[in-house]
């Protein structure tokens, strides 16, 4: 009696540490697969994660590109419209005579000038507001030097004696040009490496 109750406690003890066995084994299954399957979640949401940090990254890098356009665009056409401007202003102060307002070239100044304005409302939109503020500050001392150029022209020609009061204030407003149109650049060159920071 004692040995089978031996061999049925030893049947039961393999059993029961069968049992122990598989019930081991299957929670370690258990936390594995909740272990690998926490990793593919993980792993989904870095993949989702890296996706929209390079979809932003893209728009970022497309912002600044259309931003420095805008900038480019704006530069190119005040410089074009300076220029013209200035050599207007060098060639009446080097006549030593007289000569008639030359209305085509008055007329060149204003359509450059007009450009300006045009590149200008891009740079607005573009933004950012620091951006269009100087922009916008820049085009308004654009404007009152070509204006004060062309008054100066006039002057010259009518030999008033008010030419050098207008000569002298050409020249004090192609100094603010040159002050605005450095800011410009600054907050310029600012926006556009906040743009590479933000990236």
């Amino acid at each position: 009696m004692i040995s089978v109750l031996v061999a049925v406690v030893g049947v039961l003890g393999t059993a029961l540490g069968a049992s122990l066995t598989a019930i081991i084994s299957a929670r370690t299954e258990n936390r594995r697969q909740a272990a690998l399957e926490r990793q593919q979640a993980r792993q989904e949401l870095t993949q989702k994660g890296n996706q929209a940090l390079e979809v932003r990254i893209e728009h970022l890098r497309w912002r600044r590109e259309r931003r420095q356009s805008a900038y480019i665009d704006f530069l190119d056409a005040l410089n074009a419209a300076d220029r013209t401007n200035q050599q207007y202003f060098r060639d009446r102060r080097a006549a030593p005579e007289p000569v008639p307002v030359q209305e085509a070239r008055v007329a060149e100044i204003r359509q450059l000038f007009k450009e300006t304005e045009h590149a200008g409302n891009k740079v607005l939109l573009e933004g950012p507001a620091d951006v269009a503020e100087a922009a916008y500050k820049l085009v308004g001392v654009q404007g009152v030097l070509v204006r004060e150029v062309q008054e100066y022209g006039e002057a010259h020609a009518a030999s008033a004696g008010t030419s050098h009061e207008r000569a002298r204030a050409a020249e004090t407003t192609g100094l603010n040009y040159l002050v605005a149109h450095h800011e410009f650049i600054g907050v310029a060159r600012a926006a556009l490496d906040e743009v590479i920071d933000a990236s």
